[in-house]
């Protein structure tokens, strides 16, 4: 299997790995919290459990990067953050886009978001944050 297949796999399972803690943890917050604001506090829970699971598993196993210091994983992380800006607005405008249609269909439109925001994200996390030519 070449190089670029593996990496796509492991990248599509660390984007299915990472879509069902931010879910997960988005259907536990809506269960458990119904006070002001309960959408929103969901997503931001959902989606920053997601962040620091896909970047944990993107620096090491898809850009295999090692630089554990202090300085250099901030400044990583700070990056990959960054770059998960535009892509975090994708995926919270399907969601509530599909959310506003039908309250059934957030979770799928949370998905198709995520699915979306991780293709363009590999490409700015490879360009910007890692600078890898994977």
């Amino acid at each position: 299997m070449s190089r670029l297949a593996v990496i796509t796999l492991l990248y599509t399972a660390f984007a299915i790995i990472a879509t069902g803690v931010n879910l997960s943890l988005q259907w536990l917050s809506l269960r458990y919290y119904q006070g002001h604001f309960h959408l929103p506090a969901a997503m931001v829970v959902g989606t920053c459990a997601g962040l620091v699971t896909k970047y944990l598993l993107d620096k090491n196993w898809i850009f295999h990067h090692r630089d554990n210091s202090a300085a250099k994983h901030l400044r990583n992380f700070s990056g990959y953050a960054l770059t998960g800006v535009a892509t975090t607005a994708l995926f919270w405008g399907c969601e509530l886009i599909f959310n506003a249609i039908d309250p059934a269909w957030r979770f799928p439109g949370a998905a198709l978001g995520l699915a979306i925001g991780y293709a363009a994200k590999y490409r700015l996390d490879q360009r910007f944050v890692f600078g890898t030519s994977t």
